[in-house]
């Protein structure tokens, strides 16, 4: 995907999508015209226009729309995804007025760990709220007596859900139907920590004490065949985020972590980086020559790193002779990785070969 260039362009969640639907389907029940948009309030309190993809009247009493999600700009695994809802005319129950449940598509939450109980749809509340306010504004102006069953469904939500961290979470069958606010901001580092730290709490409740920590999949693929008594809770990939994954796993009262890394990310975490992605690599080589010629004094070889493309490139080198400062590079992760946890986690840190052999283990008797 080509990242846009300018000011990146906000889109809106799963949930702002589904509130849009509900609205548009009681508005053909209640007024017997299908809309070809409608207006939703965000719980910012802006407010924007959404189109309407298909409406239509299943039986009397009975309406389905869908809209289609715009994520803006951002990288969003459910843009372009059709979210819907089938809104259903019925008696009114001491349940309240609108009783909102998840249809196909939509994930059913299994574990504990979530804001959202196990034997659940995976609607959180801010989209709960979303859906009825719309549904109040609407009834505002055409009143009704009846009970209000809304069915959110996702068509894709089954295929899009196995490209997502869903079902590590316990979210079964679907995506989840989440937004905070309803507005999605481009590139939003809040929603990938949101994401971590939600992993956590899973693994929390499954009453883990340790967690093994990757940057991504290769990493974290090659972290389970290492450790396949591990439960699957215990891997969380906290990306670029080291300083915001090791706060999380402290405030949640983890008492160890294993960082499973490759050498070019650790390079970056012992260097003291909180968010490794923003490391200017000049600067990461720059250091690592530095800590080549301290451990080896080997003049020829610090500036052979110093003139590698990439932390990649110099690992090489090291790994046939100065596996010293490879260690050297775990070891100073390792320290950085407690500090960022304020000295209440204990950390390993294993440096993986890009075979996914480890190269470096700064506590291997930890099994």
């Amino acid at each position: 995907m080509k990242k846009p260039t300018g000011k990146l362009r906000s889109g809106f969640t799963t949930g702002a999508a589904a509130a849009a639907a509900a609205k548009a389907a009681l508005q053909l029940l209640l007024t017997g015209q299908t809309p070809t948009r409608v207006e939703i309030t965000f719980l910012t309190g802006e407010t924007t226009t959404i189109a309407v993809h298909q409406c239509r009247l299943v039986e009397p009493g009975k309406a389905r729309c869908t809209v289609i999600k715009d994520a803006g700009d951002d990288p969003d695994i459910t843009h372009g995804a059709e979210i819907g809802a089938e809104v259903t005319l019925e008696k009114r129950s001491d349940r309240g007025p609108v009783r909102i449940t998840g249809g196909t598509g939509v994930g059913v939450v299994t574990k504990p760990g979530l804001e959202i109980p196990p034997g659940r749809a995976a609607i959180t509340s801010g989209p709960v709220t979303m859906i009825t306010n719309s549904i109040n504004a609407l009834l505002d102006a055409h009143s009704t007596d009846a009970g209000i069953h809304i069915e959110v469904f996702v068509p894709e939500g089954e295929r899009l859900a196995q490209k997502t961290l869903n079902a590590r979470l316990g979210i079964l069958g679907g995506l989840s139907i989440l937004g905070t606010t309803g507005i999605v901001r481009p590139m939003s580092h809040e929603a990938y920590v949101a994401t971590i730290e939600k992993s956590m709490d899973v693994a929390r409740a499954a009453g883990l004490t340790h967690l093994v920590l990757t940057t991504g999949r290769r990493s974290e693929r090659f972290a389970q065949k290492r450790w396949p008594m591990l439960a699957e809770e215990a891997f969380i990939q906290i990306g670029d985020f080291f300083r915001a994954g090791m706060a999380a796993a402290a405030q949640r009262g983890f008492s160890s972590v294993t960082l499973a890394v490759f050498f070019g990310k650790a390079v970056k975490m012992a260097r003291n980086i909180p968010h490794t992605h923003a490391a200017k690599s000049e600067l990461t080589l720059e250091t690592l020559a530095r800590w080549t010629f301290e451990h080896t004094g080997n003049p020829a070889l610090a500036r052979r790193i110093a003139a590698a493309n990439t932390a990649r490139h110099a690992f090489d080198p090291l790994k046939e002779s100065a596996l010293p400062v490879i260690a050297h590079v775990a070891g100073e992760a390792k320290r950085c990785a407690v500090g960022f946890s304020e000295n209440k986690v204990r950390v390993r840190c294993v440096i993986f070969d890009y075979d996914g052999t480890p190269a470096v283990d700064t506590q291997p008797d930890w099994g």
